[in-house]
């Protein structure tokens, strides 16, 4: 069993193409997973505006971000726009551009719900020791918001690094599509090849994961 594994993966380049393809799929949700954060933090502010019109556009940005499926919006970047605009669009550009459209969304609504967690009573002190807004931001709300958020957002990144496994579908050869020519191309030679690739794909996704979590809890022990 043992020997199959080692045989399926050392024939050939098999093992770097794995390698490479975990690469291409890490690399897609730590570019996504950074301007997602960037982006969310500003878009979480802007949530906790009490403004009808702002709450009304921002709401119905995350709705619709949570009722489409990740995969139609992949489909929409990549072929959609280059056919009503006529653009030329890398796949890797589009499957970035919509994983932090995605993750914008998200990542605003925990930013919202991080801030709006924090007791009012904080800011009211802030605002009677004479300190300003950016103030109160910058001394009391964002670094609570910062601890809040740690464990959600290494959740996040976790299921960006999961949900990249859609580009596939769009051309792109991250380790599953590596991991299906392998198969393909040893069907006839290792016919039970596949159960013990996705078993490999499936532990270098674990301690591709695995780490940040840990990172989660060992940041929430230092600030508890």
């Amino acid at each position: 069993m043992l020997s199959t594994v080692i045989d399926l993966l050392a024939k050939g380049s098999n093992f770097e193409r794995l390698i490479y393809g975990l690469w291409i799929t890490i690399k897609l949700s730590l570019i996504s997973a950074g301007l997602s954060m960037l982006f969310g933090i500003v878009v979480g502010m802007i949530m906790t505006i009490k403004n009808p019109f702002v709450k009304f556009f921002t709401q119905l940005y995350l709705q619709t971000i949570r009722i489409m499926p990740p995969l139609v919006l992949l489909f929409l970047a990549y072929f959609g726009l280059a056919r009503i605009f006529n653009l030329h669009i890398s796949a890797e550009a589009s499957a970035i551009m919509v994983f932090t459209i995605w993750g914008t969304a998200e990542m605003g609504d925990l930013v919202r719900g991080a801030i709006i967690s924090i007791p009012k009573i904080q800011i009211e002190s802030g605002l009677a020791l004479a300190l300003s807004k950016f103030q109160i931001y910058l001394y009391i709300i964002i670094p609570q918001t910062v601890r809040r958020l740690i464990p959600l957002t290494m959740n996040l990144i976790t299921r960006m690094i999961k949900t990249t496994s859609l580009v596939v579908l769009i051309g792109i050869v991250e380790v599953l599509k590596v991991g299906q020519q392998i198969i393909d191309a040893n069907r006839f030679d290792y016919p039970s090849g596949a159960l013990w690739i996705y078993g490999v794909i499936f532990i270098l996704c674990f301690f591709s994961c695995w780490p940040l979590s840990m990172l989660a809890k060992y940041l929430e022990k230092k600030w508890a």
